[in-house]
């Protein structure tokens, strides 16, 4: 039994199908990307996952254990985390207090939460920021506290939207190193991503999404040598 599973998933708003028959897994502390053109539908899939949007069709399961259907507070206390492709800190908050919210999930006395928020802010390379305003840093280091604070409600699952998008070469290559290190922690990576010179190094598993279905599943060199991955990206000859 796989860490995440998606039953044939299908999401439509209207008469727009953003998902059809989907359906993939994800294995403990394993990073999978999920890739695929503008309006493939790869966000879609990350909120029927993490609680902002039920499926119409399928079902999706953590551990065995049905999440499809859950509100976003249950799916996090199930062990989904999430960030989000622009980075929604708390601006007027510092960036202790921004994952302070994190730990708060499980933590609820403010000791342990703090201890917590200061083990993440370390973790991803922030502690030395800790008591500045988040909406003072930059870009890349917003991105890493989004990931902090995520870490911070201790899931076993984390589901990270474009995370090094925007970012220099330097950046793409320090978020790849606390990717890499959340692996380390057992922690699974579900990774929706367009710098693919991030993701296909790292990724043990590609999934392709085009127009609201899946086109491929495999390893990255597998995925990269598909025709209709292909086709997808640069057009049909």
């Amino acid at each position: 039994m796989s860490l995440l599973e998606l039953h044939h998933v299908t999401k439509r708003f209207g008469g727009l199908v953003a998902n059809q028959d989907v359906s993939f897994s994800v294995e403990a502390a394993q990073i999978v990307g999920l890739i695929g053109p503008n309006g493939a539908g790869k966000t879609t899939s990350f909120n029927c996952v993490a609680g902002y949007c039920s499926p119409n069709e399928g079902h999706i399961t953590l551990d065995g254990k049905t999440v499809s259907g859950l509100t976003p507070e249950a799916c996090a206390r199930a062990g989904i985390g999430r960030t989000f492709q622009i980075a929604r800190t708390f601006t007027s908050m510092t960036a202790s207090e921004n994952v302070l919210t994190g730990a708060l999930l499980h933590h609820k006395r403010l000791p342990a939460a703090r201890e917590q928020a200061r083990k993440w802010l370390r973790f991803v390379r922030l502690e030395p920021l800790a008591d500045r305003p988040s909406g003072s840093l930059t870009i890349s280091e917003q991105r890493r506290l989004a990931v902090a604070r995520a870490l911070a409600t201790e899931p076993r699952l984390l589901l990270m939207d474009e995370v090094m998008a925007g970012l220099n070469p330097s950046e793409v290559r320090e978020m790849v190193d606390v990717v890499l290190q959340i692996r380390s922690q057992g922690i699974a990576c579900l990774i929706v991503e367009h710098v693919l010179e991030g993701i296909m190094p790292i990724a043990d598993k590609i999934v392709v999404l085009d127009r609201g279905a899946k086109i491929a599943d495999g390893t990255p060199a597998e995925v990269s040598a598909s025709p209709a991955v292909i086709a997808a990206y640069l057009g049909d000859a």
